[in-house]
This record gives C-alpha cells, sequence and structure tokens, in this order.
C-alpha cells in the first residue's frame, strides 16, 4: 500500500479536491474561533441557568448537525434532545415547556419551517439561542441570543451543498457543551454514569465493579498454618490467599507457585507467614480496571506472572480480590 501525505499530494494524485474541502472548512473553524464574542458566554450563562432542558431544532442538513450536538449535550451533563421543526408544527411542540431553552440552527436564518417554532417560543418566553450566519435573517433578529457563523464559503465549488456552514455548526456546537461541561465541573465519574456501555464506559470501569468482595475473597490470619491457608486456596479457586496481621492490614499473599517453590519435607510445620510474600502487589478500589490489567502485565513480572490483585482500602485492610478473569469476562484483553 503506498501512503502519499497530503502536504505532497497534487492534482495527479486524486486528492487536490479533497485537500482544497479540508483547507477551507480549516480555515473557516479558524475564523471560528476568532469570531466568538460575548454572546457565546451569554449562551452558555443562559443554557447552564436553565432550568429545563436544551430542545435543539434545525432543517435538513442543520437537523443532522443539531441531532449530534443533542446528544453531545445530553452525555455532557446538559440535559438535551431534538425536535424536527416540521413535526413541532403537528404536535411535537408540546415537547417544549417553561424552563427549557430552544437552540435553532439555520445558516441563513430563514428555513420556513423554524417559523412556527420561533412564534411558539416568543408566545411562552421561551429563551431562544439562534445560530445561523446572516445577522439581518429572521432567526437573528427574533431570538434572544444570537451566535453567528463568520461569512465563510461553502467547500462545495458551485457553493450549494451544505459543507463548511454545517462543520462550523458542529464545531459551534461541541465548543458550547465542552464549555458547559469544564463549568459544572462535570468529571469522569459523571461521564461513566451516561456512558455505561461499550468501549468509554469500559475505559472508566472501575475495580470496585468486578472484583470479589465478601466471603469470596480468601483471606486468613498470616499466623495460619501452612495446611489451613493450602485448604482455602483450595477452597476459594483464586489460586491464592491473603495474610493479615491482628489489625486486620494485608501483610503478604502466598500463591500456588510459592507453595510449589517452597515446598519441602516439613512445610505443614510451618506457619503462613514463614512462606508468604511480603508486600504484595495491591490495588484500590477505586482504580480504573485497565490501571490493575496494567499492573497485572507489568513486563517485570515476566517470570513470575500475576494473574490477580488483592484490593485494599486506604487503611491497607483488603476489602476484595480482582482476577484476571474477570477483567476479560468485562471485556479487557
Amino acid at each position: 500500500m503506498t501512503i502519499v501525505k497530503l502536504s505532497e499530494a497534487g492534482p495527479k494524485t486524486g486528492l487536490s479536491t479533497a485537500i482544497r474541502v479540508l483547507e477551507t472548512e480549516g480555515k473557516a473553524l479558524l475564523e471560528l474561533s476568532r469570531f466568538l464574542n460575548d454572546g457565546f458566554l451569554q449562551a452558555v450563562e443562559m443554557i447552564s441557568t436553565a432550568e429545563g432542558r436544551v430542545v435543539v431544532t434545525g432543517m435538513g442538513k442543520s437537523g443532522h448537525i443539531g441531532k449530534k450536538i443533542a446528544a453531545t449535550f445530553a452525555s455532557t451533563g446538559t440535559p438535551a434532545f431534538f425536535v424536527h421543526p416540521a413535526e413541532a408544527s403537528h404536535g411535537d411542540m408540546g415537547m417544549i415547556v417553561r424552563g427549557d431553552i430552544v437552540l435553532a440552527l439555520s445558516n441563513s436564518g430563514e428555513a420556513k419551517e423554524l417559523n412556527d417554532l420561533i412564534e411558539y417560543t416568543r408566545r411562552f418566553a421561551i429563551p431562544l439561542i439562534g445560530v445561523t450566519s446572516r445577522p439581518a435573517s429572521t432567526l437573528a433578529t427574533r431570538a434572544d441570543i444570537t451566535l453567528l457563523l463568520p461569512p465563510c464559503p461553502e467547500a462545495c465549488p458551485n457553493g450549494l451543498a451544505p459543507t463548511t456552514s454545517t462543520t462550523l455548526t458542529l464545531a459551534l456546537g461541541d465548543a458550547l457543551a465542552v464549555t458547559l461541561l469544564e463549568k459544572k465541573g462535570f468529571s469522569e465519574k459523571d461521564f461513566k454514569v451516561f456512558h455505561p456501555g461499550g468501549k468509554l464506559g469500559q475505559q472508566l470501569m472501575k475495580v470496585s465493579e468486578i472484583m470479589h468482595k465478601g466471603e469470596q475473597v480468601p483471606l486468613a490470619s498470616e499466623n495460619v498454618p501452612v495446611s489451613e491457608a493450602i485448604a482455602i486456596i483450595s477452597a476459594k479457586g483464586f489460586g491464592c490467599i491473603g495474610l493479615t496481621d491482628a489489625q486486620g492490614l494485608l501483610t503478604g499473599i502466598i500463591t500456588d507457585g510459592d507453595i510449589r517453590r517452597k515446598l519441602s519435607a516439613d512445610i505443614l510445620t510451618k506457619t503462613a507467614k514463614d512462606i508468604m510474600t511480603r508486600n504484595p502487589k495491591t490495588a484500590p478500589a477505586d482504580a480504573l480496571v485497565a490501571e490493575a490489567m496494567a499492573m497485572m502485565n507489568d513486563l517485570k513480572n515476566t517470570f513470575r506472572k500475576i494473574t490477580c490483585l488483592l484490593v485494599v482500602d486506604t487503611a491497607g485492610k483488603p476489602v476484595g480480590l480482582l482476577h484476571i478473569h474477570d477483567c476479560l469476562r468485562a471485556g479487557f484483553a
């Protein structure tokens, strides 16, 4: 396969049109960053203090962009949904109530399907934020706050197909969502609540969510006979046992491998403390599963592979056990 750098591609490569499109839209995005003003901050403040939801609307390509913006808002802590403007005129207007904010998208600002919805917001004093490229348009002049897009050409050679304008609208929506996210202090923990499935949810999964707890965890006093420790290892089925002192703090671990390596004629006369591995690797309950996996896969342990980790609280007391099989079942590889 031949890889051609975009900067080196010429007309003969067939990439010149694609490069022109990307450069056109890239320049427009830079222009948008310089075009933002106090209206953007006013919109952020209005949305962040709203009692209700953000209702995003738009017709045609603006509608498609609006659906994505609404989804981004909703997944980053700003309740939002999309309403099709034509459907709004036939009953869906009832989905918009006092306390909500309408974010209307229209590059021209003159999409006739928006007229009824604009009128509805004016009638019931529902705040309206308009996103358009024309300051004298119906949407711009009727909105409470207007976010203007810079007058940049569409990437389409005919200047007709929504390309640059939809890219700008999408980027502006992302800017609003992320600004609101930071303003609200939306954390990884909050993000996990809204993304329990898929790769995002997996990346944020905590050890506490999949670890074994309570009676499942193989634990004993460090002073128990080795024979008793072996019996617990066999009964629990994890191939290891955590050992604690009189205060309940984890002091060591014995694994199947430890027993094999230290096997001797008098091993059953010893206590667990005599053969245990001291200061074993552990994981806190709030650690990411990915971090625990990294500990088990540490190259330094290649010749003594770790297949499980004891989970301890802040005081050092064992509260659970994470096995490599638990990670695999949760989708980690």
